[in-house]
């Protein structure tokens, strides 16, 4: 009998011990989630403010580039010319612009899935 209550007394503290590193392993991994979270969180901050002042660098030399080939405009030729010019540097900054985002988005959406996962 008494090796029984011996055998339940070991057997109920290996289970302690096993919840214990049961529970140990949770909290790493809850840890490392939100290590994980906080990090994304900040590189999209910083991925924003890159944008938005990339954005307006941008804007900023377009508008330069317009005004000054509005004021070397003479004609109506030389000015539909020049309006079509700007338009398509317009269009094309806001395709590298769109492909830009999306390529983020994509590089957003893996790292989230792998630190849902637990992958690094």
């Amino acid at each position: 009998m008494a090796g029984l209550s011996e055998r339940a007394v070991s057997d109920s503290s290996q289970s302690a011990a096993n919840a214990e590193a049961e529970a140990s392993k949770l909290n790493q991994s809850a840890l490392e989630f939100m290590f994980g979270a906080q990090r994304i969180m900040f590189e999209e901050f910083v991925f924003f403010t890159d944008e938005v002042l990339e954005r307006t660098r941008t804007e900023m030399h377009l508008f330069t580039e317009f005004v000054a080939k509005m004021a070397g405009a003479h004609s109506v030729k030389d000015v539909k010319t020049m309006c079509q010019e700007c338009g398509q540097h317009q269009l094309d900054f806001l395709r590298r612009d769109s492909e830009r985002l999306f390529r983020h988005g994509e590089r957003m959406i893996a790292t989230t899935s792998n630190l849902i996962s637990g992958r690094r």
